[in-house]
């Protein structure tokens, strides 16, 4: 089978997926009263228009948490397909790329937690809209490149139009809404594109969908960060009436941030040399080699074979276990250290439950503690399986697609709580 066309199962899933997306769609129009008033409304819109107003941080319920984690699911069955068919690259470009928008999010988020952006547009930055409208803006900045090939003025110019747009719907509206100064936000507007005409200048190699991508998301990092410089330097008065907290910074960032990024660092270092004997043979860690399936691989003893042999150390020195480890390792210390440390509470409910757990067990502190184990454990076990995990060539896109799963529920949070310890929000 051609790696662009879809297997029967994904024919199958993509049919079961559109029909559910027409009866929603269809019950929205004939049964509202069922479909929005008796569901969608009550656990999905209303805890998102909860979270964004004054009261802030609405718990997610079991019934909201289990829609989330179906859609993303059939998120990742649906896209991986579909960029197979479109033959999007997957190599370790593609994954920085897909990291910075992963780091985006929390950036933007933050300035949610922080009351920054006006009623009307702050719902649009709460989970799970964030992620889908920055999807939609992540497309955007890949059908740029696309048109744009390696032209390398046409790229920088729709995604500075792309930029301007960005900021000039969803952000700037809301710089009059607090009285604050204004010297950071616009100094970080305006360097957040000159970021991306940096970024487009220093990536002339690369191809040009991650490329855009990567210069679109880390231009709308660089004016988000601005935001955060603005208040940390003026702080503005919250919407419960409160001011920012003046917490503890540099502790909880060398806890949060920097402890994993060494761990992950360390980890990157054992596989260096692997990955580097691997790719030098021609292949790519954990892929089989072209017009193999799984099967007709496991069939026969391996183990000579240099992705055998250099695949379990060489993939620690890629930006897929890295990315993962750093998220789980940065989410697991940041819960434990707003909860136990700093007086934060969790609203992911079976996160609570195993905060809980630790607390009934009254070693340390709130419990959170036993969260991060948790989160370490789960981590070194995710490490593991894709040091042993072996794919097709036509599975690639579903590996990557499931690592940028796993970041959105570890790096994401994880990032977001040290940004509101940093900002005391």
């Amino acid at each position: 089978m051609e790696d662009t066309e879809f297997s029967n199962g994904e024919r199958i899933l993509l049919s079961l997926f559109g029909l559910i997306f027409i009866i929603i769609a269809a019950g929205l129009v004939l049964a509202p009263d069922l479909f929005w008033d008796d569901f969608i409304k009550e656990y999905i819109w209303d805890p998102i228009v909860k979270d964004a107003g004054s009261s802030g941080d609405a718990s997610y319920s079991q019934i909201n948490t289990i829609v989330y984690i179906l859609t993303m699911i059939a998120a990742v069955i649906v896209f991986q397909a579909l960029f197979r068919k479109w033959q999007l690259p997957v190599d370790d470009r593609m994954v920085w790329a897909l990291i910075a928008w992963v780091v985006l999010a929390p950036v933007l988020r933050v300035m949610e937690d922080a009351d920054y952006f006006k009623e009307g547009i702050d719902v649009l930055f709460i989970s799970p809209l964030i992620h889908i409208h920055l999807a939609a803006w992540l497309i955007l900045s890949a059908f740029i490149g696309h048109i744009g090939k390696r032209n390398q003025i046409s790229i920088l110019s729709m995604l500075l139009v792309a930029y301007i747009a960005f900021t000039g719907l969803l952000v700037l509206p809301s710089v009059h809404v607090h009285d604050t100064g204004q010297f950071w936000i616009l100094g970080g507007s305006i360097a957040g594109a000159v970021m991306i005409a940096v970024v487009i200048h220093n990536t002339w190699d690369w191809h040009e969908i991650p490329r855009s991508m990567l210069a679109f998301a880390m231009g709308l990092i660089t004016m988000g960060l601005g935001h955060w410089a603005q208040l940390a330097s003026t702080p503005w008065v919250q919407d419960s009436g409160l001011l920012p907290r003046d917490n503890d910074i540099l502790w909880p960032v060398l806890v949060v941030v920097v402890l994993p990024a060494i761990i992950t660092w360390a980890v990157w270092r054992q596989g260096v040399e692997d990955l580097n004997q691997l790719r030098l043979t021609g292949h790519e860690v954990g892929l089989i080699p072209d017009g193999m399936t799984l099967d007709e691989w496991e069939s026969e003893d391996r183990s000579n074979h240099p992705v055998e042999m250099l695949s379990p150390r060489g993939i620690l020195a890629t930006p897929m276990v890295a990315g993962m480890l750093f998220g789980q390792l940065c989410d697991g210390l940041a819960t434990m250290v707003g909860i136990d440390y700093f007086g934060y509470s969790e609203k992911h409910p079976l996160s609570d439950a195993v905060i809980q757990l630790g607390g009934s067990l009254d070693i340390l502190g709130e419990g959170a503690w036993l969260f991060f184990l948790v989160k370490a454990t789960l981590a070194g076990l995710i490490v593991w399986m894709f040091s042993q995990l072996r794919v097709e060539s036509r599975q690639q896109h579903l590996r990557v697609l499931i690592v940028l799963a796993v970041m959105i529920v570890g790096m994401a949070p994880g990032l977001r709580d040290i940004g509101r310890l940093i900002l005391g929000v």
